[in-house]
């Protein structure tokens, strides 16, 4: 046997072993199984998800309301607005803090409708 062909057989394990490690790791983050035709179970990965994860989006915005509002109700609206005037005073990332935490209908509104909780 010449070292030519046993060096092409390695390259063709290589190629095998990569292609299984990379189908593992593909199946590792899910499968599905399905039964053919002939009563073979085939297992195939997950198709991965792509795009924004909305929920999380979500929940951060619905978070940052809710501290808002409880940050509101803790020190009074004299004293948030007076807060955030001083922000607004500052740098343009103050700035920009200043205009996010400023007061809007929404906060106000979730904030009355809290505060006889509270």
């Amino acid at each position: 046997m010449s070292s030519t062909s046993q060096f092409n057989s390695q390259d063709g394990f290589n190629a095998r072993l990569k292609k299984l490690r990379k189908s593992h790791t593909r199946m590792a983050r899910g499968y599905n199984a399905t039964v053919g035709r002939d009563g073979l179970i085939v297992f195939r990965p997950r198709p991965r998800r792509r795009g924004l994860p909305l929920r999380g989006i979500a929940l951060t915005i619905a978070a940052f309301f809710a501290f808002k509002v409880l940050v509101l109700l803790n020190l009074g609206e004299p004293s948030y607005q007076a807060r955030a005037a001083e922000l607004a005073a500052g740098t343009a990332v103050e700035q920009a803090g200043a205009w996010l935490m400023q007061i809007d209908p929404f906060t106000r509104l979730i904030a009355q409708q809290i505060a006889p909780l509270i």
